[in-house]
């Protein structure tokens, strides 16, 4: 094996497959697209599958909740998995796992047997752990925030493009003559069997690390190097990351939830039209989330750790202001502008965030991941409790996020995010066998 294979890239080639970095690079947020249609694929749907299991609001709620709840303690298992078994096998597992449920849902016909198979998809939502993961030990540390970011916001591109393209797999199957409450069911076999494909690319194409796979090398680490679950957590960065993530990534699947939702019922559309209205804020991730991540790195070039939290607090504060502005939207016109406005933001903040994660603390990339990632979940689940509440509108509930997003960008600027030394994470510490 060469040198450049033996070590993490300096730099982005994004047009090339060649070495294992870039090819892990690109089969990995195509992965993570792929898991967002079997995350989400049911949302855009949700108007079908509300008329046919006649489910209520606090009901509609209760599934939004569910489709992100699991996913919390999913990304903490996932997390202490790549740094022991890898991110390799990990996500293998998940995908195949994962796409059993997302197959399987259109068994369901009534309300509590849907609310389990919504809380089993949501475990899906753990691959985004893997990705951020799998990205930081293939790439240096000048470029590991811009590649964390394309792969992430490339990855959740997906959860745009589902808006509409599950639709009109429903659509087209309902041309070949099957009913609304038959072709939602067995649209959802679609991502199902796209995630077992990814399993198999996954397994075959990529390597836990430049060197080679966890099982293939020795990995130098002393038991006492290992940092425990409670010593990451007793870094009030790590708390600081996850309540940005809850409000930057929390929001963003809120929004995937109930977008199409909110679309139908507020402008009077069909499915389809609806979801790509919605698919739109899913499509801003194409470079938001990326341009996140690129801001992030030179700025933290030129002012260090400190430089990207600033920055991500003012991403914040905008992300927030944006989403008080879609609130107050009362024509669609406007409620498109405002969407996209914050989406930049929203996005962008995610990019920031996982700028600065991998360099917390070295010794436990997968670990903080998963606490931050789950901060993600958390974020999005409390939100799901106000579109559940019958008291309040669905333009009540984003106004009160917007407020409570721009708050947490204020608190952020306190917070000192460049108090530890930087160094190279965990695959500084693998050495060939």
């Amino acid at each position: 094996m060469n040198a450049v294979a033996n070590k993490p890239l300096d730099k982005l080639t994004i047009f090339s497959l060649k070495g294992v970095q870039m090819r892990t690079f690109h089969i990995t947020w195509l992965t993570f697209f792929v898991c967002f249609f079997g995350w989400f694929g049911l949302a855009p749907l949700m108007p079908a599958v509300r008329a046919d299991l006649g489910l209520t609001k606090p009901q509609v709620g209760n599934i939004i909740i569910a489709a992100v709840s699991a996913t919390i303690f999913a990304r903490l298992l996932v997390g202490k998995l790549c740094d022991t078994w890898g991110p390799r096998k990990t996500y293998t597992a998940l995908l195949v796992l994962g796409s059993l449920p997302v197959m399987l849902v259109g068994l369901a016909h009534d309300y509590t047997t849907f609310l389990l198979f919504r809380l089993a998809i949501g475990t899906i939502g753990a691959s985004f752990v893997i990705t951020q993961y799998h990205t930081s030990m293939m790439f240096a540390p000048n470029v590991k925030g811009t590649a964390n970011a394309l792969t992430g916001g490339w990855g959740n591109l997906g959860g745009g493009i589902t808006q509409l393209a599950m639709p009109v797999i429903m659509a087209t199957i309902v041309g070949f003559g099957y009913t609304k409450p038959e072709a939602w069911r067995l649209a959802m076999i679609v991502p199902g069997v796209m995630m077992l494909v990814m399993a198999v690319l996954y397994y075959r194409y990529t390597t836990d690390t430049p060197n080679g796979n966890f099982d293939e090398i020795e990995r130098s680490a002393h038991p006492k190097d290992k940092v425990s679950f409670w010593e990451a957590c007793a870094d009030i960065r790590v708390w600081a990351l996850a309540l940005a993530y809850g409000c930057c990534f929390g929001m963003e699947i809120t929004f995937d939830g109930v977008a199409a939702l909110y679309f139908f019922d507020n402008f009077k559309m069909d499915e389809t039209e609806a979801g790509f209205w919605a698919m739109l804020f899913g499509f801003m991730n194409i470079f938001a989330r990326a341009l996140g991540g690129i801001v992030a790195d030179k700025v933290g070039n030129n002012y260090g750790m400190r430089g990207k939290g600033v920055l991500l607090a003012g991403l914040l504060l905008l992300e927030g202001v944006g989403i008080i502005l879609f609130a107050q939207a009362g024509n669609l016109p406007l409620a498109i502008m405002s969407m996209l406005t914050f989406a930049l933001f929203l996005k962008m903040s995610n990019g920031g965030t996982y700028a600065i994660v991998p360099f917390v603390n070295p010794k436990a990339v997968g670990l903080i991941s998963g606490i931050v990632g789950a901060g993600g979940n958390v974020g999005g689940m409390l939100m799901g409790f106000l579109f559940k509440s019958q008291s309040i509108s669905y333009g009540q509930a984003f106004f009160y996020i917007g407020v409570t997003v721009a708050v947490v960008g204020l608190i952020l600027f306190l917070v000192n995010f460049g108090k530890a030394t930087v160094s190279e994470p965990a695959e500084a510490e693998l050495q060939t066998a």
